[in-house]
């Protein structure tokens, strides 16, 4: 579904990733685990085009969606072909309420056209955002902004979800809800590309993973056997 082919993405004159490479196949969770400040947030932007690779004389720089190259797509191109993307830090509307933030997600013609159905579909996720639909998203909970974060980036019915550090700074309820609705999404049929500083709980549920450290792939490999890897015991889950 998703192939990246060693892209280099600078701010300025610094380099953040070099000849970073990997793959997300339909159906599958794929998790980039690595410390801050690895490249982690600006690897998801990059495939967003948020931000946009540097072409290189010695080929590579391509991002290649459902067999389509995209790296010069605008954003709102790229969603229109099929990604969501989830910002780190519980990103919502404040002022606006629990619904129109719903709505927000599905302006898209395809999206817009099933907007009931795709509700339903969010609130069987996360039942409380039914309950709660009339009140101003910035009332809610950090969990449960992030909650809706993830609701709404639904509603754009993606094939491809991508979550930048959706556990981040949550209560371990909000947390273990947040990794069974990952696991649950995936289950209908939604491919994943995941971020992740809980390693234990990503790599559980993912089906690859890759750890990138200093702006580069470090290590890659089925989700288990990350697990079992002694570099990942060591350096992020201190065993």
């Amino acid at each position: 579904m998703l192939e990246i082919d060693r892209i280099n993405v600078f701010y300025g004159d610094i380099q953040v990733l070099w000849d970073v490479s990997l793959q997300v196949d339909r159906e599958e969770i794929v998790t980039v685990i690595g410390p801050n400040g690895a490249g982690k947030s600006t690897l998801l932007k990059t495939v967003v085009n948020l931000l946009h690779p540097e072409k290189s004389e010695r080929g590579g720089g391509k991002i290649i969606y459902q067999g389509k190259s995209i790296e010069s797509l605008s954003p709102e191109e790229t969603v229109r072909l099929g990604m969501a993307i989830v910002p780190e830090g519980s990103r919502v509307f404040p002022e606006m309420s629990v619904l129109d933030n719903l709505r927000m997600g599905s302006y898209i013609d395809g999206a817009r056209a099933r907007r009931k159905e795709t509700l339903e579909e969010v609130f069987s996720l996360f039942p409380f955002l039914k309950e709660r639909i009339e009140q101003k998203a910035g009332t809610l909970s950090g969990g449960e902004r992030q909650m809706l974060a993830i609701g709404r980036a639904l509603m754009s019915r993606p094939e491809l979800l991508l979550l930048d550090e959706p556990s981040l700074g949550l209560q371990p309820l909000f947390v273990a809800r947040i990794f069974e609705v990952i696991g649950e999404v995936n289950r209908r049929g939604m491919a994943v590309l995941l971020v992740e500083q809980n390693v234990q709980y990503s790599l559980e549920i993912s089906h690859r993973g890759y750890v990138l450290e200093n702006g580069r792939i470090a290590l890659q490999g089925k989700g288990g056997d990350l697990l079992a890897n002694p570099h990942i015991k060591q350096f992020y889950l201190a065993m």
